[in-house]
């Protein structure tokens, strides 16, 4: 399968294609970077196709292998849910019994998977997860699932990470999958019927907390250049419905940097940001790297997402000004909304295995790596913390803003310190001590987390 052309796949998956990736004397491979990233030279046996377009697809591996294992075979680290809980400090919160019993996610893509369910039911068994029935909502007129589509395959990708990571972390809550009829891109394309879908599904109280694995930049919506933002601000109506219902949404924070993808092709020479990220009503969900033993305990300290496949997407709104609820960050920030708000694992050197079939050359074990990761892990935080609550938790921007400025004790805020960024030839931001530009506020310990922010 080859690349996809800029703007025409999901946004914040990063891919990797791998032949017979565990062959022996496979030849390393060595490509360019969708938009003027930085050449990378592949572990063997390993296609590193455009950032922010999809998976890591291993084939001839019957099952997932341990960490070292993967290191040591292809340079690059892999992780399993089990080990993603570990890491997160999950199991206290287990064995308290929260696990999004009586939540709702809501999981927005375009054209979905029609294996889905089946590729979730393999996911669990591998894991020993409990299954559950996804529900799938189709908004329009959805076309059928066509293989040798490649948008569609990308979609289908995105769904399946979204899905099984989701529910990996909250595995009581209810995964409602809503599907669209037209690939998002840049510019509005797309977005108005995701917009509508969200809206319908919030009016009729059918969730608690949606995932978008998906964003456009600013620069790209109609009379951006003129300094006319209403073409975006048009689409908000979604988030305000949210708000009113104390829904809370979030978004991926974007795979190339500080820079994000043009209209046409390749990336902007300059500092962008991208919505809905950068949207205040929105929850901006940023990535780290992950560094961890085969059982999932940490033998570093977490940094910024910046591999040679891509980096943490952040920096500052030109559409919005800055809410009140950064306003103690204002030094960062500026006038400005900054992202993103808060960030979890998203590198591809520290992967996630999902397994796919909607592809029928490619069945089996794959990795994941981007903040389409990210955000599907954080609603699964959140899930839980709407169950321990009792109550939907709405919109979380200032009341993650408040725990921030408590020690990490109290509030489960864990500060990113290490790492930027910098993509595409772009100078990005570093991160440090409190709020940044590459990390937000940070990460988290997710059973003191979930309790803080349950209040």
């Amino acid at each position: 399968m080859g690349a996809f052309p800029a703007g025409r796949r999901p946004r914040h998956s990063v891919v990797v294609r791998a032949l017979a990736l565990f062959a022996a004397g496979a030849a390393a491979l060595t490509t360019g970077v969708a938009g003027g990233g930085r050449a990378a030279t592949a572990p063997a046996g390993v296609h590193v196709r455009p950032a922010s377009t999809g998976r890591i697809s291993l084939t001839g591996l019957g099952a997932p292998t341990a960490t070292s294992a993967c290191v040591s075979k292809t340079g690059l680290r892999c992780y399993s849910p089990l080990q993603y809980r570990t890491a997160y400090h999950l199991g206290p919160l287990y064995r308290e019994g929260i696990t999004g019993k009586g939540r709702t996610i809501v999981i927005v893509d375009s054209f979905g998977s029609p294996t889905v369910q089946h590729d979730l039911e393999a996911f669990d068994k591998q894991w020993g997860l409990p299954d559950t029935r996804v529900e799938v909502v189709k908004w329009g007129n959805v076309p059928p699932f066509d293989p040798a589509n490649r948008d569609h395959l990308a979609w289908a990708g995105e769904t399946t990470l979204d899905v099984q990571y989701a529910h990996a972390i909250a595995p009581d809550a209810h995964i409602l999958l809503v599907e669209t009829p037209v690939a998002e891109t840049e510019g509005m394309t797309g977005l108005p019927e995701m917009m509508d879908a969200e809206k319908a599904l919030i009016d009729s109280g059918r969730a608690d907390v949606i995932s978008q694995s998906f964003s456009a930049t600013e620069n790209t919506f109609p009379g951006f250049d003129k300094g006319d933002f209403g073409s975006l601000t048009g689409l908000r109506y979604a988030f305000r419905a949210a708000a009113e219902h104390n829904v809370t949404v979030l978004a991926a924070s974007g795979d190339n940097g500080a820079t994000d993808s043009t209209d046409t092709s390749g990336l902007y020479p300059y500092r962008v940001n991208s919505w809905p990220s950068s949207d205040p009503l929105v929850t901006s969900v940023g990535g780290t790297q992950l560094t961890l033993d085969d059982s999932g305990d940490r033998t570093a300290p977490d940094r910024v997402w910046h591999d040679k496949y891509g980096a943490s997407g952040g920096g500052v709104s030109a559409v919005f000004p800055r809410p009140s609820y950064q306003a103690k960050v204002a030094k960062v920030t500026g006038g400005h909304r900054g992202t993103p708000d808060i960030s979890m694992s998203a590198a591809v050197d520290g992967a996630a295995w999902t397994y796919e079939s909607y592809d029928p050359t490619q069945v089996g074990w794959h990795l994941t790596g981007g903040t389409s990761e990210a955000t599907p892990i954080f609603a699964g935080i959140v899930a839980l913390a709407d169950q321990l609550a009792g109550h939907r938790l709405g919109q979380l921007n200032p009341r993650l803003y408040a725990l921030g400025r408590l020690p990490a004790e109290a509030s489960g805020i864990t500060d990113v310190t290490v790492g930027d960024n910098s993509w595409g030839g772009v100078s990005g931001y570093s991160a440090r001590p409190g709020y940044n530009l590459a990390s937000g506020l940070g990460t988290i310990d997710g059973a003191r987390f979930v309790h803080a922010l349950a209040g």
